[in-house]
C-alpha cells in the first residue's frame, strides 16, 4: 500500500461494536449521522462515507434496530457476527470488512461516552498525512474511584512490562486504509488491538477529550471483564512476568546459599535451636512460589494452545451495505 494521501475528501467509515445496546443505539445512530452530514457539507469528508455497526452477537433488539436504521437512512450499514466474541474481535470484524471500501475508518463504542466533536479533528489530522489518530482523555473525572485507580494501575503495569501502549487512550481512533491492510497481516488469536496499533509505526498523534456519562444502559465492561482484559494485554504483549520467575529463582537460590552459610555457622556454634519453623516455613514459601511460577507459565502455554489452533477471530452472519 502507498502513502495515503488524498486529492479528494476522503471516504470514512465510522465503525461502531455493539453488544446489547438497544437503550443507546438510536441516539448513536442519530448524532452520528448529523455528525456525518455536517462534515459532509463541509467537504471534509466524502458523500459515501457512513457508519458501520457491528453487532457482537447482541441478545436485544439491536440487530433490528440496525437494520431499521439502514432502511431509513443509507448512510448506515451494518454486520452481525454469528455469535458474541468480545468487544476486541467485534472492532477488528468491523475494520477488517470495510478497509477495501474507504480511505480512513474510525473506532468508536455505542456508548456516545467519547466526544464525537473531536471526530473533524480526526479528519484534519488525516489530511495532514497522519495515519494513526488516537483519541485520548484528558481525566478521569467521570470514572468511579476503583475503575480510575486500576485503570491508572494497569497503564504503569503494562509500560513497565515494556509494553508500548498509549496512555489514557482506550479504542477511539482513526485509522488510513494502510494502517488497516498492514493490521490484517497480525494473525494472533489474543486480540489487545491498544497494543497492536503502536506497534505499526506509522505516523500518528493524537487528540485530547473529555470523556461523558454513558447516555444509557450499563457497562459492558465489568471489574472482572477489565482485569482479564489488563491480563490478555500484559501476557499478550511482555514476556517479563517470565523473566521475573527466572529472576525470583534466583533471588531465592542467593538467599538459600545465605541461609544455609547461617546454619552452618550456628552448627559451628553451637546454637543450633531445635524446632520445625525453620523447615516448614521455607518449604511452604519455596511451595507458593513454585505453583505461581507453573500457574504463570501455564497461562503463555494456553495463550500458544489457542494460537495454534489458528481459529478464526469471527463469523459473519449477516450484512447490511
Amino acid at each position: 500500500m502507498e502513502n495515503h494521501e488524498i486529492k479528494h475528501p476522503p471516504i470514512l467509515a465510522i465503525v461502531v461494536p455493539c453488544y446489547n445496546e438497544d437503550l443507546v443505539i438510536e441516539e448513536t445512530s442519530r448524532r452520528l449521522t448529523g455528525l456525518l452530514d455536517e462534515l459532509i457539507s463541509k467537504t471534509k469528508l466524502a458523500p459515501s462515507s457512513y457508519i458501520y455497526f457491528v453487532d457482537d452477537g447482541s441478545q436485544d433488539n439491536t440487530w433490528p434496530l440496525i437494520v431499521k436504521f439502514h432502511e431509513e437512512n443509507s448512510r448506515i450499514k451494518g454486520l452481525k457476527l454469528s455469535r458474541n466474541v468480545g468487544h476486541q474481535k467485534a472492532l477488528l470484524a468491523g475494520l477488517l470488512s470495510i478497509m477495501d471500501r474507504v480511505d480512513c475508518a474510525i473506532s468508536i463504542d455505542a456508548d456516545l461516552q467519547d466526544d464525537i466533536s473531536i471526530i473533524e479533528g480526526f479528519v484534519d489530522r488525516f489530511s495532514e498525512g497522519y495515519e494513526i489518530i488516537y483519541g485520548v482523555r484528558k481525566e478521569r473525572k467521570t470514572d468511579t474511584f476503583l475503575k480510575k485507580y486500576s485503570a491508572l494501575f494497569f497503564y504503569k503495569i503494562m509500560r513497565l512490562m515494556g509494553v508500548n501502549i498509549i496512555y489514557n487512550h482506550a479504542d477511539y481512533r482513526l485509522a488510513s486504509r494502510r494502517v488497516l491492510y498492514h493490521l490484517s497481516s497480525f494473525k494472533e488469536y489474543n486480540l489487545f488491538l491498544r497494543g497492536i496499533f503502536p506497534l505499526l509505526g506509522f505516523k500518528s498523534t493524537t487528540i485530547l477529550y473529555d470523556r461523558k456519562e454513558r447516555f444509557a444502559g450499563h457497562s459492558k465492561y465489568p471489574l472482572r471483564k477489565m482485569i482479564s482484559f489488563a491480563w490478555d494485554g500484559i501476557t499478550s504483549f511482555s514476556i517479563t512476568p517470565l523473566r521475573f520467575i527466572t529472576l525470583t529463582g534466583f533471588v531465592i537460590f542467593i538467599l538459600s546459599l545465605l541461609l544455609s552459610f547461617w546454619a552452618f555457622i550456628s552448627f559451628l556454634n553451637k546454637e543450633v535451636i531445635p524446632g520445625w519453623a525453620s523447615i516448614v516455613i521455607p518449604l511452604y514459601f519455596l511451595g507458593g512460589i513454585q505453583l505461581v511460577s507453573i500457574g504463570l507459565i501455564g497461562e503463555y502455554l494456553g495463550k500458544i494452545y489457542k494460537e495454534v489452533k489458528a481459529r478464526p477471530h469471527f463469523l459473519k452472519d449477516i450484512e447490511i451495505f
